[in-house]
């Protein structure tokens, strides 16, 4: 699975090529043979908006492959730096659009003439899949975020137990809106934002390798006391002061600057430690 959530932009290049070539061939067998531009055939052809059984469909199709488009030519880490990560995660949020777009046009188009129920059965069940398991995640998501505990006499907070994180692995935490990821490694805890500053993927998902902190979406690493990256590599993220007491893990919830060392807390394999 690691292999395909890696190369993840690779395939969405694919998709593209794929239906750049679907659209192509559809175009020049429908629409090239006549006295009008095939891409204004395309669009004026049919304008029945208002009807179920004969929606202008391929408009649908055209319009996902320009989502897909600017998805794919923006896809390299160069166009990330140029736009800014907030830019680029919203342009390429329209993923959402373009499966929506692509759904109506297979809905509106093949299945009109389809006589057999499969085809409509298999794009009903791959839609409700997919938009299931987003509104899941989503809401687990918020059931975290909402369950943050409030901060002690100390301004430090009560996150979670040592035992119940996994070695060289991470229990993400809501802290004042923030949510942190607490790694566990070599009889340590250290805690940095959850956020990768590649793109945003959930470092509390993934796990230490070689002393770093590794992004389960591209692979980038942080150190887990310092929240940087391994020379040459400069990118760092917000650190966290933490405590060991009793086993239980305690979290300053205001956020250090980015590549800021904090000592991480230790504890003893059979009881606690400071």
């Amino acid at each position: 699975f690691l292999p395909l959530l890696y190369n993840r932009r690779h395939l969405g290049v694919a998709m593209f090529a794929c239906a750049l070539a679907h659209g192509a061939l559809s175009t020049f067998q429908f629409h090239a043979l006549g006295d009008v531009d095939p891409i204004v055939s395309l669009l004026v052809s049919n304008t029945r908006f208002a009807s179920v059984s004969q929606f202008p469909f391929q408009q649908l199709g055209l319009a996902a492959l320009v989502v897909l488009f600017l998805m794919a030519a923006t896809s390299h880490d160069f166009w990330l730096a140029q736009l800014t990560a907030p830019v680029w995660k919203a342009l390429h949020m329209g993923v959402y659009l373009a499966y929506a777009l692509v759904v109506a046009h297979v809905a509106l188009g093949a299945l009109q003439d389809e006589r057999s129920p499969l085809l409509a059965g298999l794009l009903v069940a791959a839609a409700a899949t997919l938009a299931g398991l987003h509104l899941l995640a989503g809401r687990r998501g918020a059931a975290g975020d909402r369950g943050s505990a409030a901060p002690g006499p100390t301004g430090f907070v009560d996150a979670c137990g040592v035992d119940e994180i996994l070695e060289k692995r991470a229990k993400i935490v809501s802290l004042s809106g923030e949510r942190v990821a607490i790694f566990r490694y070599d009889g340590k805890v250290s805690a940095i934002s959850n956020v990768c500053q590649h793109q945003n993927g959930p470092l509390g998902e993934g796990r230490i390798v070689d002393g770093c902190v590794t992004c389960p979406w591209h692979g980038f690493q942080y150190l887990p006391a310092t929240g940087a990256s391994p020379p040459p590599f400069t990118e760092k993220v917000p650190t966290f002061r933490v405590r060991v007491v009793d086993r239980r893990v305690w979290v300053d919830p205001r956020p250090l600057p980015p590549g800021t060392a904090v000592a991480p807390a230790t504890f003893e394999p059979g009881g606690g430690a400071e």
